[in-house]
């Protein structure tokens, strides 16, 4: 079984936030990621993960105004400097976590923008970040998410980001890959992560439909975990899903595919 991290955005959930450290390490894990660390103090949520036995494996890039609607600004011509601030601001954050890696999402194509300056600008927001987060030994990853959620989303396959790492040209880019968003977009998840295992920096999980916990749903995940640690897979798996009930009340599959 690979080393599955809670996501404390989707789980636990029943709590404030603050207290979800502490239920997911009650629950058995020992890693923790999660959208933005960015509304808490980074001494503060330091000071939990040290207090609960945790390691902080992934959290995001800041990606706009997310209560608005956006879902990252990576891909906006007119967004560079704000972009540029982010990847500060996350490095910031990621150092006082001890956080290795962070994962940067680009957004949804602007309404109205030419489609050759929206690629040139991930190209270039993605080439300064990694050598940004690489100064301070931070991976940067990016994730492709499915359109059906979010339409309009710019990267939504896995082979557009593996031309994106080859444009970049940088060691310090992979992919975020989650098994829920790629089913939805790709399926031949097992050929697909076997394929680009090399370019892989970090996994996600959730069943389809419904992005519920694993057993619910249409993917073998006893099968697909089982092949993920036989190929050597040794990165973390966060588990970004919505449970069906409470948290606790949903981890059986866990125990039941160990």
């Amino acid at each position: 079984m690979p080393k599955l991290a809670a996501n404390l955005s989707m789980l636990f959930t029943e709590l404030d936030f603050p207290a979800r450290f502490q239920a997911a390490a009650r629950a058995g894990f020992k890693g923790v990621e999660y959208l933005f660390p960015y509304a808490y103090d980074k001494h503060e949520l330091a000071q939990r993960l040290k207090d609960n036995g945790l390691v902080q494996v992934l959290h995001n890039l800041p990606a706009g105004d997310w209560e608005a609607g956006e879902r990252g600004i990576a891909c906006h011509p007119d967004r560079i400097a704000e972009f540029r601030q982010s990847v500060e601001k996350a490095a910031e954050y990621a150092q006082a976590l001890d956080c290795p890696r962070v994962n940067c999402l680009a957004g949804k194509a602007p309404a109205g923008a030419d489609p050759q300056a929206v690629h040139d600008t991930f190209v270039a927001n993605l080439s300064y970040a990694a050598g940004e987060l690489k100064k301070a030994g931070i991976l940067l990853v990016m994730e492709p998410i499915n359109t059906f959620d979010i339409p309009g989303f710019y990267l939504s396959h896995t082979q557009q980001a593996v031309e994106l790492i080859a444009e970049v040209g940088s060691d310090n880019l992979k992919i975020q890959y989650d098994i829920y968003h790629m089913q939805r977009m790709e399926g031949e998840l097992a050929n697909t992560i076997s394929r680009h295992l090399g370019a892989i920096g970090h996994m996600q999980l959730a069943d389809n439909p419904g992005r519920h916990e694993p057993g619910t749903g249409e993917i073998n995940f006893n099968w697909l975990l089982r092949h993920i640690d036989a190929i050597g897979y040794d990165g973390w798996i966060g588990c970004e899903y919505k449970p069906t009930t409470r948290t606790e009340d949903g981890l059986g599959w866990i125990e039941a595919m160990a």
